[in-house]
């Protein structure tokens, strides 16, 4: 299956939705923000990768920043904060320079490393896209996080491919029917940018048991 590009999400999305299904609906189906300290830092740190008049040739190594990027068989475009073409001979030709070049893209965060997959999962999905893109494998990538100012090598194993296959179809099929999902309450809630928009505590459900408990209480008192 094909998407056409009226119909495409945005890739960044993936990671939204890896961390909570109901923020990424709130965001990309609503159209609610909300800016916090963490997501000022984080737009910070993009601005200053996002430079899409930046190519530099060093060695064997040529870096682009801001490079669009999209997917028909995801239905999702956008962009890559940084990638490296690195010269190497089982890599691809690339227009106006000579050899041929492995693709490796490099995603910026503002934090450090997380518990979660959901910075590996639009690595992955940047990287599937490259391939489609330009015909190619891409076997790694890095994270890059200003916290700790290293990089995190990726892997793109065929488990982080199926799961952003899977979260893709998933994402295309709530935004058709404009279903924002309910909350589902968890320690991370108070960290989340959209904490007052999506007010958890009040839309988390209790049980009919527990719901005529505390109308007794309150009758009481």
């Amino acid at each position: 299956m094909e998407y056409q590009e009226e119909d495409y999400l945005l890739l960044s999305g993936i990671q939204h939705f890896a961390f909570c299904r109901r923020q990424w609906a709130l965001i990309h189906i609503e159209q609610q923000w909300e800016e916090n300290v963490r997501t000022f830092e984080g737009k910070m740190m993009h601005d200053n990768a996002h430079n899409p008049d930046f190519r530099e040739k060093r060695k064997e190594v040529l870096t682009v920043r801001a490079m669009k990027i999209f997917s028909r068989s995801m239905g999702v475009s956008g962009e890559c904060d940084v990638v490296e073409f690195h010269q190497s001979k089982s890599g691809i030709t690339l227009h106006g320079y000579d050899g041929m070049y492995i693709v490796v893209p490099i995603e910026y965060k503002r934090g450090s490393p997380k518990k979660h997959d959901a910075d590996e999962l639009q690595l992955t999905a940047q990287a599937m896209c490259l391939e489609e893109m330009m015909a190619t494998q891409i076997k790694k990538g890095f994270l890059y996080y200003g916290e700790t100012r290293r990089r995190v090598e990726v892997i793109f194993t065929q488990g982080l491919r199926e799961k952003v296959d899977k979260y893709f179809q998933e994402m295309h099929s709530y935004y058709n029917r404009k279903y924002t999902p309910k909350v589902k309450v968890s320690s991370s809630c108070k960290q989340c940018s959209l904490y007052n928009c999506c007010m958890p505590e009040l839309c988390k459900e209790i049980s009919a048991d527990k719901y005529v408990e505390d109308m007794i209480r309150e009758e009481l008192l």
